[in-house]
């Protein structure tokens, strides 16, 4: 990677690169400061679509993480940018939280279960058979299935929870229908998150815990990319993907010099 040009902006991944489990990881806050000091253009990325960038700011500022609120990049900002690219003025029956909610009222959506253009389904702690079975009527009757992201499994301090990729999973076979995943590892979630704060592919760098998402979508996107190995991907299991990132580092700490 020695021909690739000088990164001037960073993206990185939140768990597993920044917290683990409500406690930040050693080295996040001062990788933080050093990104708010130098004034390089960053973002702070999540595949869970539960809560709003003004949720998570207050959050991570609680752990002792101070991260501007327009600084934050979640899958149901990436896939309200989609929908309003797509179908400006749309509608769209909503399986989720205040984050994707919240992020569909400010692109001008209207959410309404009487013949919507989608139905969108996200993350949230209370699936409920009743909206399930009315996502997949609508599907059956012609609504266009999108979902925030396809992680199977989210993490709690109990053990793993279901996510929106296994309620995806149960609807698909329901209705046949595949739905399109606006998040990681999809690329468009990086290239939308760049274009909010202007950056481009070749000068920027993406940090991540997890090969199949984080280090996927930032390679396919154009990116350099990190791995980290305070989350999920293992140092033995690196070598069974057909890609590799551009560098694997212990901790975000590996990375504050580099800013």
């Amino acid at each position: 990677m020695a021909d690739r040009r000088p990164i001037e902006s960073w993206l990185t991944d939140m768990d597993g690169v920044l917290i683990h489990e409500g406690v930040p990881i050693p080295g996040a806050d001062a990788f933080l400061k050093k990104l708010k000091e130098s004034g390089k253009p960053f973002l702070v990325l999540t595949n869970n679509s539960i809560y709003t960038p003004r949720d998570l700011h207050a959050r991570l500022r609680r752990m002792g993480l101070d991260v501007p609120v327009e600084s934050i990049w979640t899958s149901a900002l990436a896939t309200a940018q989609f929908l309003d690219d797509q179908r400006p003025g749309g509608s769209a029956y909503v399986i989720g939280e205040a984050g994707l909610t919240t992020a569909l009222h400010d692109i001008g959506y209207i959410l309404t279960d009487h013949e919507p253009d989608y139905v969108v389904l996200g993350e949230t702690r209370t699936y409920s058979f009743e909206a399930m079975t009315k996502a997949v009527r609508l599907i059956e009757g012609g609504a266009r299935f999108i979902a925030t992201n396809p992680d199977e499994t989210g993490p709690s301090t109990e053990g793993p929870l279901p996510a929106t990729g296994a309620v995806a999973a149960l609807i698909t076979k329901a209705t046949g229908k595949q739905p399109y995943f606006a998040g990681k590892p999809n690329p468009l979630m990086m290239r939308t998150g760049l274009n909010a704060i202007g950056a481009h592919s070749e000068t920027s760098a993406m940090i991540g815990d997890r090969m199949d998402t984080d280090v996927l979508a930032g390679m396919e996107a154009g990116m350099q990319t990190y791995l980290v190995l305070t989350g999920l991907t293992r140092p033995e299991q690196v070598e069974n993907f057909p890609y590799r990132p551009s560098k694997v580092v212990d901790s975000i700490a590996d990375l504050v010099d580099r800013v």
